[in-house]
């Protein structure tokens, strides 16, 4: 960069906070700052350490910008997105890919240089008028094998506010790494506010450059869009991590008590919405963390880490019953930033399924709202988004776990994938062995759309291992990475598929809301060889009289046989139509995928089909129990 470019940064910055930057002795992180300080021309620019003060500077800006207002109870605050700007925008997030890169069919991508081209002219004079504001994070624990640093640059005060609450703070980890040039790096522009919320949706850009490891994105708020930390850089380190030997995944991480005292950790992988942070947020188990882990192998053994350390979950029937824990958080005068639901003209907030009666008029995300306001298509416009959110810290719950910063990470023992399947999976199952899991479990992985993404409802969505939005490698190589990944480790995790939205005839779910517990209690057993199974064609199932004693255990409630008998009847049509679903999809994407990825599902395949042969469509667990096949 020219002198003068660094001149005009240093007067933006003035003397003390240009120093900060100064002081990383960081040629690349000093040329990107100038770079795009010059681009978006802000007024002012607010370098951001790892002090208490740039915190709270960073939370009062965001009530005296407007982007978010205090609430009734101390330390909460609200933020509502536009009216358009709710969910991520899949279709405008893309990759920068220069000509001869290629991802595979199905992944966003468009040309590097146009790409670039576009996203500067947006980007250009974006913040006049506004403060920029730098800052530094680290991905992962700090002083760890899985910390990557990383630094954010925006105009918005929410953008950083909230990644104040969920990442641990990277200025000295800056400070260590001296002129390294890996780390992550972001640009945002929320563009022209208008009451607090992006203006210029049509002109919203989510795009990242993969051979800079730079994420932009310019005129969202939404945070799924903006807080660059998140998926966007999930993104980025699924191409690191490839190159690396590791593993970063859309993972939720816990830790399941054991009668004995001791402690099971598991990894979890559950699109939006279908049940992820509640699985994570289990009563009387530890969270760890509730959306993306790094997986690393050490010593013949799989270690993970939270990258994060907060929570930006749905807030839809989050309620006293269903999520005591988050309830009680959001309840106490503790930092919460809620988006995008109701709050009445005393502050306090309100949201969908949290059991109260609604109130008939208030504020919400599409201004002022009351009882039967209607948009400008005739739609009626619900009090709370069904996608609205809150943002809580990790250190603020009670079932925390006291390894969330443990920079060695915790030792995976089973990995549990799941999605919205009202037809086919049974509640809990068990892969044979890690390649049929992996298979037939993760790589299969199919679930319905729901409110979290832009779109229509209700569609069945293949998802591979809940990660294909994010992915920045090929399908191919992702899955052999999954495959290979246990070579050298001495017993590989057990992989489970769960699955909570499970219907019978009558279209009612057959498993309530807190069935749950026993399903992660069983799996427990499972992978520390404490309990048998029923094996069947697609995996083992709990025996009937473990899971009756664990219901008793766990929920001090009775299991009816009948129960038992609607929710682990094997279907087999709809097993044989999903695995010939799942063929048809990788052979469509001519994917170059292992030889034992058809080969395990038509194997699967054959087995359904000999119990069909002998036992007909649906299949009741005894008739497996008593043939031992």
């Amino acid at each position: 960069m020219g002198e003068k470019c660094f001149e005009l940064l240093k007067a933006k910055c003035g003397e003390e906070k240009y120093e900060r930057l100064v002081n990383l002795n960081n040629s690349k992180l000093l040329d990107f700052i100038a770079k795009y300080s010059e681009l978006c021309n802000p007024d002012s620019v607010y370098v951001c350490n790892d002090s208490e003060e740039d915190k709270q500077y960073i939370r009062d800006r965001a009530l005296i910008t407007g982007e978010e207002k205090k609430l009734i109870m101390e330390g909460q605050s609200v933020h509502f997105d536009g009216y358009n700007d709710q969910a991520r925008d899949k279709a405008n997030t893309k990759y920068l890919l220069s000509k001869g890169a290629g991802l595979g069919s199905g992944l966003n991508s468009v040309d590097r240089e146009s790409g670039l081209k576009e996203v500067h002219s947006y980007l250009k004079d974006s913040m006049v008028g506004k403060q920029m504001y730098v800052l530094f994070f680290c991905l992962g624990p700090t002083d760890s094998e899985f910390s990557i640093p990383c630094v954010q640059i925006t105009d918005s005060s929410y953008v950083a506010h909230s990644e104040y609450i969920l990442y641990r703070r990277g200025y000295e980890q800056f400070r260590k790494i001296g002129g390294s040039t890996e780390f992550f790096r972001y640009v945002h522009s929320a563009g022209v506010l208008e009451n607090g919320a992006s203006k210029n949706v049509d002109k919203r850009r989510i795009y990242m450059d993969l051979e800079d490891n730079i994420v932009f994105s310019t005129n969202t708020q939404y945070a799924g869009n903006t807080v660059g930390l998140k998926k966007l850089s999930l993104r980025l380190a699924i191409q690191k991590a490839s190159e690396e030997g590791w593993l970063a995944e859309h993972m939720l991480l816990m830790g399941v008590q054991g009668s004995d005292g001791n402690k099971t950790y598991f990894a979890g992988a559950f699109p939006s919405a279908c049940g992820k942070t509640s699985t994570a947020m289990l009563p009387g188990e530890t969270i760890v963390g509730d959306d993306i882990a790094y997986l690393r192998k050490r010593n013949g053994n799989i270690y993970a880490a939270n990258v994060e350390c907060g929570i930006f979950g749905i807030i839809r029937d989050v309620n006293p019953k269903d999520d005591p824990i988050i309830w009680d958080v959001l309840s106490m005068p503790e930092e919460v930033i809620f988006s995008n639901i109701l709050v009445t003209d005393e502050n306090v907030p309100y949201w969908l399924g949290d059991g109260r009666e609604v109130p008939g008029k208030g504020t919400n995300y599409s201004g002022e709202w009351y009882k039967g306001k209607k948009d400008s298509q005739g739609n009626e416009i619900s009090y709370s988004h069904k996608n609205a959110r809150y943002t809580v810290s990790l250190y603020s719950l009670k079932n925390g776990d006291s390894n969330l910063d443990n920079p060695e990470g915790v030792q995976v023992k089973g990995i549990i994938y799941g999605g919205r399947d009202s037809s086919i999976w049974p509640p809990v199952q068990e892969a044979f062995d890690w390649a049929h899991g992996v298979i037939t479990i993760a790589a299969s992985l199919e679930s319905e759309t729901t409110a979290a993404t832009l779109g229509k409802e209700g569609v069945r969505q293949f998802n591979p291992m809940s990660n294909l939005d994010f992915l920045s490698i090929t399908l191919d190589k992702y899955i052999e990475n999954y495959l290979s990944f246990v070579k050298g480790v001495d017993v590989p995790p057990g992989i489970f598929g769960v699955n909570y939205f499970q219907k019978g005839n009558d279209g009612k779910y057959l498993t309530a809301m807190d069935d749950k517990r026993v399903w992660v209690k069983w799996m427990a057993l499972r992978v520390n060889g404490n309990v048998g199974a029923i094996e069947t064609p697609i995996g083992y199932i709990p025996k009937y009289e473990d899971l009756k004693k664990l219901f008793q255990k766990v929920l001090k409630k009775d299991y009816a046989e009948e129960d038992y008998l609607k929710q682990f009847t094997l279907r087999i049509p709809e097993n044989i139509e999903k695995i010939e679903r799942i063929t048809g999809i990788y052979k469509t994407k001519a994917i170059n995928v292992p030889d034992i990825f058809f080969s395990s599902l038509e194997e699967q395949k054959k087995r359904l089909e000999v119990a069909r042969k002998r036992d007909g469509d649906y299949v009741p667990p005894a008739k497996f129990l008593a043939q031992g096949a």
